[in-house]
């Protein structure tokens, strides 16, 4: 496929219905929100539960009560985009016990999972058991990994015979082939980008560590928790004295690109998504610029 949102959408039009619900986990990634909008389908949201720590997690209680007699997908973004978390086993297990007490299908995105630190795993939502594989697909893709997004080349996992079928008639119009380029790549990525990647993982928990201590202690008004996994920040900014859209703010005053977080949904107001997936001078420069800024205003 060209890329993991187009697998979104193909999901969607091969297995939601107009009127159907689609339930996400925001704040998440724009095209989680607009999938159910492309297809005609009905937008469920479950808002994430941000802890006193600054990290999320689900509510039960919130995830069941979202789900109607419409409810037929749930997009789950794991690891997850831009709140960080990688998901635990007993958190995924319970996500597909309710989605199979439900009769949901599960779309994964899975394209940061190889993006991890310290001591996270992983954990397919799809590897728990059979029924769980057969009632689930699975998005993947080397681009964020081994930045070649674009080449756009992605794939998708569905083990039942049944789904797999209709997520292909899907494509019909929509892909028309394979990108070569995107192919070759991502075969060359896979089979010899291992010491390469341990060497990324090693420079973006660097970065990671550095932009968070430099969040907390120059940065008045501004909090983020440690992300788990991607190359992502989360940055609430709710305190910061900042009385305009935070993406404008920045980009004016500090010359500094980062997503605000009102595109993510419901819990995204007065937060920005800072990506730290870069050389360590041209972040330490963005962090003193954004402090600059708002030393200033």
């Amino acid at each position: 496929m060209p890329g993991v949102v187009t697998g979104l959408n193909m999901a969607g039009h091969a297995f939601v219905q107009p009127g159907e619900g689609v339930i996400t986990h925001p704040p998440v990634y724009g095209p989680f929100l607009d999938m159910p909008r492309n297809v005609g389908g009905l937008q469920q949201e479950m808002e994430l539960t941000r802890n006193p720590d600054g990290s999320y997690c689900i509510d039960w209680d919130a995830f069941e009560n979202t789900i109607t007699v419409q409810s037929r997908m749930f997009l789950l973004c794991s690891p997850h985009n831009p709140v960080g978390r990688v998901w635990t086993r007993p958190e995924l297990e319970r996500i597909a016990e309710i989605c199979a007490r439900h009769d949901l299908l599960i779309c994964s995105d899975d394209i940061h999972c190889d993006l991890l630190y310290s001591d996270q795993a992983h954990i397919p939502i799809a590897s728990l058991d059979k029924e769980v594989s057969q009632r689930t697909i699975t998005l993947m893709a080397p681009s964020k990994t081994f930045n070649i997004a674009g080449l756009s080349s992605s794939f998708a996992i569905i083990q039942d015979p049944q789904l797999r079928k209709k997520f292909i008639k899907a494509e019909k119009g929509l892909v028309h082939g394979v990108n070569l380029l995107g192919l070759v790549a991502a075969r060359a990525a896979y089979q010899e980008g291992q010491e390469w990647l341990d060497q990324l993982l090693v420079y973006l928990q660097g970065n990671r560590d550095l932009l968070h201590a430099f969040v907390a202690q120059q940065m008045p008004g501004v909090r983020m928790a440690l992300p788990q996994g991607t190359y992502l920040a989360w940055l609430d900014c709710r305190e910061a004295g900042v009385n305009e859209n935070l993406g404008d703010f920045f980009r004016e005053k500090a010359r500094v690109a980062v997503s605000n977080g009102i595109g993510f949904g419901k819990g995204g107001a007065g937060f920005i998504r800072l990506n730290f997936g870069c050389p360590r001078p041209m972040l330490v420069e963005a962090l003193q610029r954004m402090k600059t800024a708002l030393d200033a205003r």
